[in-house]
C-alpha cells in the first residue's frame, strides 16, 4: 500500500517498528529512502529485507549529531521523523535520556532540514500530550496538563514545529499517535508494548498479566493505518491541511479486557490450549491515563484520512505475524 511515488525521503528511527513499515510501503513505490537509526530501539532484522534494493540506503547514527542529521537529510525532498524513545514508564525512569533524544533529537534534525531544504516534515507526534484533558473523544485543540516526561517531550516538539515552520519556511505536519501496533512491533524488554507482549506470553502458555484492572481503555491503531496517514500528509496540497497535528486512530476505545480476549481467541485458531489461558491482574502504571479515544475528523476533512482496517482486523493479521516470525 503507497500512494507517495518516486520521491526522495529520509526516515528516521527506520529500523523501528512504525518506521520499517512505512519503508517497506515507500519501497514498494519506487521512492529512494534513506533510514537514519542508530539501532537504539530500532531492529537490524526489520531492515535487512530492504538492504539489497538499490533505492534504499542505511546510515547509522544519532538524532542527537547534527552533523549525521544533516548528512542524512542532505537531497531529501521528505522527511518522515519517527526516531524516538517511546515509552512513558521509561521516560518516568530516565527522564534525562528520553528528553535529550525526544527534544534534543528533534531540534537537530528539524534543523537539519530546514538547513538542506527539506520541503515537508512529517513527524511521529502523542497522544500522551492531552494529559489528564478528560473529553473524550480527544480534538487537536484541546489538551491537558502532561502526565509524564515523555508526554512533556512529544509536545514541546510540536512547539518547535510550529516555531521552526514560521521561522525557517519548512512545512511541517504532525501525527498524534494512538496506541499503534502491528507486524514487527518488538515483544520483548521491559518496555515493550501491550500487544505483542500479550501475544508472545500467550504463544508460550505463559499467563500474561494485566495492569490494573483492565478497564483502562485505548485507541488502538493497526500500523497500516499510520503508514497512510503519513503518506497523506506528505501529499497534501491543501495550505489549510499544511502546518497542522492530526489524531492518527481508528476513532474506537477498546479496554484492556476486550483486548487480551480478542488476542486469545486468534491465537487460539492457532493453538487450542490457549483458550484456556486467564490473564493476572497488577498494579496500575504510574503516568498512565485511564482512557484514550481519538477524534479522526480533522484527518478525514483536511488529510482525506480514513483507517483501512479497525481493531479486530488488525490483531487478526497481527497474531498470524507473530505467529509466523516470533
Amino acid at each position: 500500500m503507497s500512494l507517495l511515488r518516486n520521491k526522495k525521503v529520509l526516515v528516521t528511527g527506520g529500523a523501528g517498528f512504525i518506521g520499517s513499515n512505512l519503508i517497506e510501503s515507500l519501497l514498494e513505490a519506487g521512492n529512494e529512502v534513506v533510514c537514519l537509526d542508530n539501532f537504539a530501539t530500532g531492529k537490524r532484522k526489520n531492515i535487512e529485507s530492504f538492504l539489497g534494493n538499490s533505492r534504499f540506503r542505511l546510515i547509522e547514527g544519532d538524532i542527537r549529531d547534527l552533523d549525521i542529521c544533516r548528512q542524512a537529510a542532505a537531497g531529501a525532498e521528505l522527511v518522515f521523523h519517527q526516531a524516538a524513545l517511546g515509552s512513558v514508564p521509561r521516560s518516568i525512569k530516565d527522564p534525562v535520556t528520553s528528553t535529550d533524544v525526544n527534544i534534543g533529537g528533534f531540534v537537530r534534525i528539524l534543523y537539519a532540514a530546514c538547513e538542506k531544504g527539506v520541503k515537508r516534515f512529517i513527524y511521529a507526534a502523542s497522544s500522551s500530550t492531552y494529559g489528564d484533558h478528560p473529553d473524550l473523544p480527544k480534538i487537536e485543540s484541546r489538551i491537558g496538563s502532561p502526565l509524564s516526561p515523555y508526554a512533556i517531550t512529544k509536545f514541546v516538539d510540536e512547539l518547535y514545529a510550529s516555531n521552526f515552520s514560521a521561522l525557517y519556511g519548512i512545512e511541517v505536519i504532525g501525527l498524534r499517535y494512538f496506541n499503534v501496533f502491528g507486524p514487527r512491533q518488538d515483544p520483548d524488554g521491559a518496555y515493550a508494548a501491550v500487544i505483542p507482549k500479550f501475544v508472545k506470553s500467550l504463544m508460550e502458555h505463559r499467563i500474561p498479566v494485566i495492569n490494573g484492572d483492565g478497564s483502562v481503555s485505548r485507541d488502538f491503531t493497526y500500523v497500516e493505518n499510520v503508514v497512510l496517514a503519513n503518506q497523506l500528509a506528505a501529499l497534501a496540497e491543501n495550505p489549510a491541511a499544511i502546518n497542522q497535528v492530526y489524531n492518527v486512530a481508528h476513532g474506537e476505545r477498546t479496554t484492556l479486557n476486550e483486548l487480551f480476549m480478542m488476542i486469545r481467541d486468534f491465537a487460539g485458531a492457532y493453538d487450542t490450549e490457549i483458550l484456556k489461558i486467564e490473564p493476572e491482574y497488577g498494579p496500575a502504571r504510574v503516568g498512565d491515563i485511564l482512557h484514550s479515544q481519538a477524534s479522526i475528523e480533522k484527518a478525514e476533512s483536511l488529510l482525506g484520512y480514513s483507517p483501512r482496517k479497525n481493531v479486530r482486523q488488525g490483531l487478526s493479521e497481527s497474531v498470524k505475524w507473530f505467529w509466523n516470525n516470533l
